[in-house]
């Protein structure tokens, strides 16, 4: 018998310990031996539950019981949960985490703790809810150079943006009604603006190049600019408009950049639709390879939960290799990437003087007191330059495919 603590009996604490009861065989048998729940780490008591019995209030009690091999940090934020999980795996305890804030902040540091201590400290559940894609990164693909990873890293963002496109609503309708579903937060600022994206792009890319990507140093743009004007140029256009979180190794220089992209049917995450996500990698060997499926939810991200502790039960011991170290990746200025811009404009600005300035465009008109046009590939500083000698411009969407 093989005993755990959950920190944190919210909407994952009480999904992984469902998981573990509901599949309690197929678990054991996974594992090699069967896993009991302990501790429950909470600050409320939750009398007439199951788990009423095992809730403690204290951290020390379960740090301080030789019997807890496996420590289940949800309980979200980077605080206290960093110093929780910092001090359970220097107890001699490995660390099973799906806090995105806490793997793009400390990630690199607490690998290397539990590495020195042939240790785990797993988050499968972090980046993509139940989707596996940590897994694969450290082990499937490690024949592979990875070129690039793109991905739908939030399922509230994809669910306005697909309903903004198949119904022609807009933002702030839409973002209503995600809330009332349960989709979006009161405050939906980390899914709207990005910043969710943006910890999750970083974890993913820390793993594929193998060095330490800083969340703060890179470009992340939400989707609250974009209306339902730009669908219906979109649609005119057979394109849609996805938030793409990307990471991308371009003869060396790796830019990283979270932002609305507007992208054709042959694009991998074209039809990733609703609260979906979807995550791209592309190898030099083996091409595109597609995840898809439930990236958040309590049981797919509970299940991912799960999974890392069967892995941290059965390597106990044993470090499982993840290629992540310490050292920091400096990231290329995105000013100086490349992409083709679409751009609408009003229509007293002529397009000749659009032609004088940006060169050979491609021009589209579906509406009156305006117009929208495509550049060829530029620099993200070279449109910056051009777009400062145009008055007139109404909005930009960066083309990916």
């Amino acid at each position: 018998m093989k005993k755990i603590a959950v920190l944190g009996y919210g909407t994952v604490g009480s999904g992984v310990v469902e998981v573990l009861e509901t599949n309690k065989e197929a678990v054991a048998k996974k594992a090699g031996d069967e896993i009991e729940v302990k501790y429950v780490l909470d600050l409320k008591d939750f009398p007439g539950t199951p788990i009423e019995h095992k809730v403690v209030h204290d951290i020390n009690i379960i740090l301080d019981d030789p019997e807890i091999v496996v420590v289940v940090e949800v309980m979200g934020g980077v605080e206290p949960a960093y110093t929780f999980t910092k001090n359970a795996l220097l107890k001699g305890k490995s660390v099973i985490t799906s806090n995105k804030a806490l793997v793009a902040a400390k990630g690199a540091e607490l690998l290397e703790v539990a590495r020195e201590r042939n240790l785990n400290f797993l988050f499968e559940a972090s980046v993509g809810g139940g989707i596996p894609i940590i897994r694969p990164l450290n082990s499937s693909l490690t024949a592979d150079k990875v070129n690039e990873i793109t991905g739908i890293l939030n399922g509230t963002t994809n669910f306005i943006l697909t309903k903004m496109a198949s119904e022609g609503s807009d933002f702030a309708s839409v973002l209503s009604e995600a809330q009332a579903l349960g989709y979006a937060e009161r405050d939906p600022s980390a899914d709207v603006e990005g910043y969710d994206a943006c910890r999750k792009i970083a974890i993913l890319s820390s793993i594929a190049f193998g060095k330490n990507v800083n969340y703060e140093n890179i470009y992340t743009e939400g989707i609250t600019k974009i209306t339902d004007k730009d669908f219906m140029y979109a649609k005119a256009m057979n394109k849609s408009i996805k938030l793409l979180a990307s990471s991308k190794d371009d003869n060396g220089k790796v830019y990283a950049i979270v932002a609305p992209m507007m992208i054709s049917p042959e694009h991998p995450l074209y039809n990733v639709n609703g609260v979906v996500n979807g995550i791209n990698v592309n190898g030099n060997m083996l091409g595109d390879v597609m995840f898809i499926g439930a990236g958040a939810g309590k049981l797919p991200t509970a299940s991912a939960v799960v999974t890392d502790v069967i892995d941290a039960i059965k390597h106990d011991g044993k470090n499982v290799a993840c290629f992540w170290s310490k050292e920091e990746l400096k990231l290329s200025d995105i000013q100086e990437s490349v992409k083709r811009f679409f751009v609408r404009i009003a229509d007293s600005v002529e397009k000749s003087s659009v032609e004088a300035v940006f060169g050979k465009v491609n021009v589209i008109e579906i509406m009156k007191g305006e117009y929208a046009f495509v550049t060829e590939p530029m620099s993200e500083a070279k449109y910056s330059e051009c777009a400062s000698k145009l008055d007139g411009i109404i909005t930009r969407i960066r083309m990916d495919r």
